[in-house]
């Protein structure tokens, strides 16, 4: 790495003690094995790595997004999907350069792209990867697949590294966003994190059917309302780009422990998906899938 990347990634890895890398600030020694929420130390837990055929199609392309699924997570949904990799953190230790050689792998596999799934936790070892993997010749765009709740102050240390920011917006609800992932500012980060992603890649770009650059929105619609659709659509039409490209995602249904929630104890009905659907064009956005 040069003087000016060996910067970046001693800044990034500083978030780590005290732990400042996510909206919670946690303030553990992480370098040293202490954990704060995310239950996760100084190096990164991978559950898989390979090539992914089920995520939206302008990043599957020919060859399949190249996802690497990191364990642990800053959120706590209470309907995960994944939770016995967000929860349960099933997966393996790995070093930095281990990551590396998956980045490099996933590329000469023919993925379009290296797909960080949940990659919040473990900001400063990805940067890290990140930076290694293009001085030995990673080519492919880097996706930043989160769940929304991100610090700015790590993000700042990610711009020039991304290039496809991909967050999934849950709520535009604090309250709503405690109940249900024990997060009690999410609307107010998201509200910062989001403008601040779409400043460092703009709106998404596709070229030939494939995305090379910007910011690629996910909301998953909620029974009754819920995750408040309208108001994230309000907000990124009004305050990010009307140009936002948006996946509504009607694939909402009880897991984990939703069943202790009645009112996520059903799937949202295709009106309610379509309504949201319908409203994010109507204010301009652009519908992805």
């Amino acid at each position: 790495m040069g003087s000016t990347q060996a910067d970046v990634v001693e800044r990034a890895h500083a978030l780590l003690a005290p732990c400042r890398v996510c909206p919670r600030q946690c303030g553990v020694d992480r370098p040293q094995g202490e954990r704060g929420f995310c239950g996760i130390g100084s190096r990164p837990l991978v559950s898989s790595a390979g090539p992914h055929f089920g995520e939206e199609s302008c990043l599957v392309g020919l060859g399949g997004s190249g996802t690497i699924f990191l364990a642990g997570c800053n959120l706590a949904c209470v309907f995960c999907q994944n939770d016995d990799i967000s929860h349960r953190r099933n997966g393996t230790e790995v070093s930095v350069q281990d990551v590396v050689r998956m980045m490099l792998s996933l590329q000469k596999r023919g993925c379009e792209n290296v797909n960080f799934v949940s990659p919040t936790h473990v900001g400063p070892q990805l940067l890290e990867a990140i930076v290694r993997a293009r001085a030995e010749g990673l080519t492919v765009p880097i996706v930043w697949n989160c769940g929304g709740y991100e610090s700015v102050e790590m993000l700042e240390r990610l711009d020039g590294h991304v290039e496809i920011y991909m967050p999934d917006i849950k709520y535009a609800d604090d309250a709503v966003a405690q109940r249900f992932s024990s997060a009690k500012d999410y609307w107010t980060v998201v509200q910062q994190a989001i403008p601040e992603m779409h400043r460092q890649v703009g709106d998404l770009v596709i070229e030939n059917g494939v995305a090379r650059r910007g910011l690629l929105i996910r909301h998953l619609v909620l029974p009754g309302g819920l995750a408040g659709s309208e108001k994230v659509i309000d907000f990124l039409a009004e305050r990010v780009s009307a140009n936002t490209f948006i996946n509504v995602m009607g694939q909402y249904r009880p897991e984990y422990r939703a069943d202790h929630y009645p009112e996520l104890a059903r799937r949202p009905t295709r009106e309610e998906i379509g309504r949201v659907e319908r409203y994010a064009v109507r204010r301009g956005l652009r519908l992805a899938d």
